[in-house]
């Protein structure tokens, strides 16, 4: 399936079934392994991951209402930064869910957490726990449509969460200076 075809339907989907929480709770974005999406040893190519993710995170924010937020002030999010590992490989049409949450911001960044997790065949809600076949840290900020960046704490507002992050995890805040990423105080 054409990656903007998927994230129309998502889009859509996310349109209709928006949900109490927001950013900084687990969204799950149920997908399934299209043909376009393997790679010539006919698993789920690496890139792959990293565009769905992209679709996990439209998810979370339209669910929200954090999209609406964002689009009437004219912000967008780009990613910064972002790692992943792989566990598992997923083949041509598993079942799988992306599981997205914001995990924290500093002054310039949020810090957001993915993984794919495998749905087990003939799973029920209350059965098998998913397997986790990728994990992953993102880093990413807003801009302004009129110019210049947004800082964090003004976007955390706007998402109705506070503007204090929750404790960014220690690992989480080694990799973003080790990358640069990190709010560095002559910005």
């Amino acid at each position: 399936m054409n990656r903007l075809v998927r994230l129309l339907a998502v889009w859509l989907r996310a349109r209709r079934h928006r949900g109490p929480g927001t950013p900084l709770d687990e969204w799950r974005t149920p997908l399934r392994v299209m043909p376009n999406d393997l790679d010539l040893l006919r698993h789920m190519n690496n890139g792959a991951y990293l565009t769905l993710m992209d679709i996990g995170r439209v998810d979370m924010l339209v669910r929200t209402g954090a999209q609406r937020e964002v689009s009437r002030r004219r912000w967008y999010p780009v990613v910064v930064g972002e790692s992943i590992r792989f566990r598992r490989s997923l083949a041509l049409w598993e079942r799988f869910v992306i599981v997205t949450r914001v995990i924290g911001w500093d002054e310039r960044v949020f810090y957001l957490e993915q993984r794919f997790e495998r749905v087990p065949h003939g799973a029920t809600p209350a059965g098998d726990a998913p397997e986790v076949v990728a994990e992953a840290w993102v880093a990413a900020r807003f801009i302004s449509r009129a110019g210049g960046t947004v800082a964090s704490p003004d976007v955390a507002d706007a998402f109705d969460v506070g503007v204090v992050s929750p404790p960014v995890p220690d690992a989480v805040l080694a990799w973003a200076r080790a990358l640069d990423l990190a709010h560095r105080p002559h910005d």
